[in-house]
């Protein structure tokens, strides 16, 4: 099996470039989701449950898509043009979304279409993440593999800087930040239209700089024979033939994305509540009253800008954090000590009343952020050889994608039980909850065994 060569900087920061735009898209769905649901009137108790359908269609389409590009082979490349669909639906939802509040549907109405746009948003940029994984594990040898995932590492935590910070920067020069109740904000919905310019062109860009192995070069480099060419996927049988570190390293994600789907769901109520000091309102809601936010109050709208802040600040620290990472050459160490300061900062969030001190928190969560992007798939992908690469990092979206349909449909009764009858629900409970999920992970990445060139060939 011939070596790939060695990349310029230049090639491996191309092949990652979309990712920048491709995570503005993701930062904007993350911090502003529960903002816009919670202004159509959602219950918090509920808020979880909106979070589902997304990562539910993610578990079935990522490996779809992995297993298709797998055998796919035209003149624009392998990977590449499944990454332009996928980008060209984020667009399109990213463009109607914010705006479930404004078409004068009734309040069901406008949740069920805001309901199906997340779960077509959340699917589209999926399907347009993946493949920059893929291409890195196509194109770039063992050695300039940590470089190229810590390129890809820092390009989608500058992309997610951008993202969280645009309502935030609207508002500062003048767009409205409140709207009547039930509808979105101008400070959100123009975000989510120059997210969605930016992520077209950035993809344009990686589109028209890249270009794939041919399909005699790249068995070429990953030793695949001709029987394995014509093999019909079997992804069972994948599954069973899996690399240990596949499955130990996702018992780590369980418990990350578990605890940062809480973080996206209720930090906007947390900070509201904890901080900001947002008042309350009586709500009818099934025939009986609760005591929510009041989501059309100043102070509301204020803290759920300065949540984008504090996520652009957790974005900061990723990058700072991803720039140490390959320092250390224990992966196992460095993996578990930065999910242990994401676990600190996010406890730490339930001590702290000042929006400037949060930026601690959030720094430490950042270090949390930098590893799981980085590592799981560093290891993965050395762990794999074979025709199957896309195939495997499909199914491997599902430890991305169950622990967040977990932690939402679980989230609502988590909540109730942390809220005393008639009071306001103590959102910041779950991030203390979050960082729990997280200490454990961490405890957990020392059952990896980290290996090199297993996959289906074992």
């Amino acid at each position: 099996m011939k070596v790939k060569p060695d990349l310029s900087f230049w090639k491996l920061w191309n092949i990652s470039f979309g990712f920048f735009g491709v995570q503005i898209a993701y930062a904007l769905q993350s911090a502003n989701i529960s903002r816009i649901f919670s202004t159509l009137g959602a219950d918090p108790h509920n808020l979880s449950y909106f979070w589902i359908l997304p990562p539910l269609a993610g578990i079935i389409v990522q490996p779809l898509v992995g297993a298709a590009s797998d055998k796919t082979w035209t003149r624009f490349g392998r990977r590449i043009p499944y990454l332009f669909i996928g980008s060209l639906v984020a667009v399109l939802v990213m463009c109607l979304l914010p705006n479930a509040g404004s078409f004068g549907m009734a309040v069901s109405t406008a949740m069920i279409f805001g309901l199906f746009s997340l779960m077509l948003l959340d699917t589209s940029i999926n399907m347009a993440m993946q493949p920059f994984k893929m291409m890195v594990g196509d194109m770039v040898n063992e050695k300039q593999k940590g470089l190229a995932y810590s390129i890809q590492s820092f390009l989608c935590n500058a992309g997610s800087l951008m993202g969280y910070l645009f309502p935030f920067i609207f508002t500062y020069i003048g767009i409205s930040n409140i709207a009547p109740k039930g509808v979105v904000p101008d400070s959100v919905i123009y975000s989510f239209y120059i997210g969605a310019a930016i992520l077209i062109l950035c993809v344009i860009y990686t589109s028209a700089k890249v270009k794939e192995m041919p399909p005699a070069e790249y068995a070429e480099y990953h030793g695949i024979s001709e029987e394995e060419k014509r093999e019909k996927i079997n992804m069972l049988k994948l599954l069973v033939k899996a690399p240990k570190a596949f499955w130990t390293v996702g018992l780590v994600q369980f418990f990350c994305w578990f605890a940062f789907m809480f973080m996206w769901t209720y930090t906007n109520g947390s900070i509201a509540a904890n901080v900001f000091d947002a008042p309350t309102v009586e709500n009818l809601i099934h025939g009986a009253s609760k005591t929510m936010l009041d989501t059309k109050s100043v102070q509301y709208q204020n803290a759920a800008d300065w949540v984008g802040v504090l996520f652009a600040v957790q974005a900061i620290g990723s990058v700072l954090w991803a720039i140490c990472i390959p320092l250390f050459k224990n992966v196992r160490f460095i993996y578990s000590l930065s999910l242990v300061l994401g676990g600190i900062g996010f406890i730490s969030t339930y001590f702290i009343h000042n929006q400037y001190l949060l930026f601690v928190s959030f720094l430490l969560i950042g270090c949390a952020w930098a590893a799981m992007l980085a590592l799981p798939f560093t290891i993965l992908t050395n762990a794999l050889s074979g025709s199957h690469m896309g195939t495997y990092l499909g199914l491997f979206n599902g430890t991305i994608c169950i622990p967040q349909i977990v932690a939402a449909a679980l989230g609502g009764s988590i909540l109730s039980i942390f809220t005393p009858q008639g009071m306001l629900p103590p959102e910041i409970n779950m991030l203390v909850t979050a960082g729990i999920m997280l200490i454990i992970g961490a405890i957990c990445v020392y059952l990896i065994k980290i290996t090199k060139g297993e996959g289906e060939k074992k």
